[in-house]
């Protein structure tokens, strides 16, 4: 059997948070805080009345209502740019989870690997970055995905939409690193 290169890609993809659900929800979110502050700004501002049981002075009001805009503008935002990518080369699995972090594996700290369908919500408690009492997983969207056994005993599983391919990608190194040890 021939040496792998470690720069060589055997697998390459992409995934973003792009279900309509999330996507409404937000801008649901997004419109109606925005609406409710709108709405506090013009009856306190422009009516002159107070808004709220306890109402903020002007000031702490539309500084509220920017910042409040702009936290959730910001989400909407964050989950726009948000993109798991997964790598699989002679040097192991690279996940990044743009742009907040980024993972190694190495194919030594894999004991096995199988193309799985799993229950995001019941078995991790949703998409993104999860940690529950089945391990930790990395995914975006659906509901297949590669378990992996690592050599520490947890779990870890990659989501994706090419769960057979990653697979195949990920055993063909195992494969030959059981051949080359």
């Amino acid at each position: 059997m021939r040496a792998r290169s470690n720069t060589a890609v055997d697998f390459h993809e992409e995934q973003q948070f792009r279900q309509p659900w999330v996507w409404i929800l937000l801008l649901l979110l997004t419109l109606g805080v925005s609406a409710l502050f709108i709405y506090g700004i013009y009856k306190q501002l422009y009516l002159g009345q107070a808004w709220g049981d306890r109402p903020m002075t002007d000031n702490a009001l539309i500084f509220s209502a920017v910042l409040t805009v702009a936290v959730s503008g910001g989400a909407c935002l964050l989950f726009y740019t948000l993109r798991l990518i997964t790598i699989v080369n002679g040097a192991g699995i690279q996940l990044r989870f743009f742009p907040l972090t980024r993972k190694n594996i190495r194919f030594d700290a894999i004991r096995s690997c199988k193309a799985v369908r799993y229950h995001p919500i019941r078995e991790y408690g949703g998409w993104g970055i999860r940690f529950s009492k089945k391990g930790r997983a990395y995914n975006v969207s659906g509901d297949r995905g590669v378990q992996l056994e690592l050599s520490t005993g947890k779990s870890f599983l990659i989501g994706s939409q090419k769960a057979d391919e990653l697979a195949d990608a990920i055993n063909a190194h195992l494969s030959h690193t059981l051949f080359t040890s």
